[in-house]
Order: structure tokens, then C-alpha cells, then sequence
């Protein structure tokens, strides 16, 4: 049995979510979470939130043992890109594309 939970159009780029979850990977929930609260990145607040929604989800809606729970499965796919223009010179504009994430947790209780 797997839990999981998902946060969608999240306004980060994938690229920088990632790498907060491949630090996470594998790992236990508990051991996880201690890992995201001392990371110094932006998404580790984001996954952090996500994961205790998954470890919730677990709990109430799969009656799983949240200190048996490890992170089987966790990704960031691109969402749609907010596309804006930013002025530049002689008349000229850039494009400036602004990324969104779909990020999922999957948790599975450890056998044994």
C-alpha cells in the first residue's frame, strides 16, 4: 500500500525543487523531515508541507504506522510556464518565462 499527495502549479521551477528532493530520497519520513527543516532552500518549506500531507494521508486515509513510513517515490514534473517580457534595449523585448511545478510524494511502509 502506498500514500501519496501533491502539490500542483506550485510557482517554482522544477529544476530548483529537485534538487531538495533528491537530498530526501529514500529516506525515512522522520529522518526526512529533520533534513528539510535544516535546508536552506525555498522548496524545502514547499516539500516539507507536501510530505506531511502524504505522512497525513497515510495515517487517516490507509491506516499505515507513520514511524514505519519511508519516501519510495518523490519528483517534480514541469507545470505550465507563465510566459511575461521584459524590456531590453533599442526597442527591443525579452521573454521571461516563468516556471511552475507539480510536485509528488509517495510514501511506502517499510516491510517487516
Amino acid at each position: 500500500m502506498e500514500a501519496r499527495a501533491q502539490a500542483r502549479y506550485v510557482r517554482i521551477a522544477p529544476r530548483k525543487v529537485r534538487i531538495v528532493l533528491n537530498l530526501i530520497r529514500g529516506k525515512s519520513v522522520q529522518e526526512a523531515l529533520s533534513i528539510l527543516q535544516f535546508t536552506p532552500k525555498r522548496a524545502s518549506r514547499i516539500v516539507e508541507k507536501l510530505l506531511r500531507s502524504a505522512i497525513a494521508n497515510a495515517e487517516n486515509n490507509h491506516n499505515m504506522n507513520p514511524d514505519a513510513l519511508y519516501i519510495y517515490k518523490c519528483y517534480a514534473d514541469q507545470g505550465p510556464m507563465m510566459k511575461r517580457f521584459h524590456a531590453r534595449a533599442m526597442g527591443r523585448a525579452a521573454m521571461v518565462r516563468k516556471r511552475t511545478s507539480h510536485i509528488t510524494v509517495v510514501l511506502k511502509e517499510k516491510e517487516g
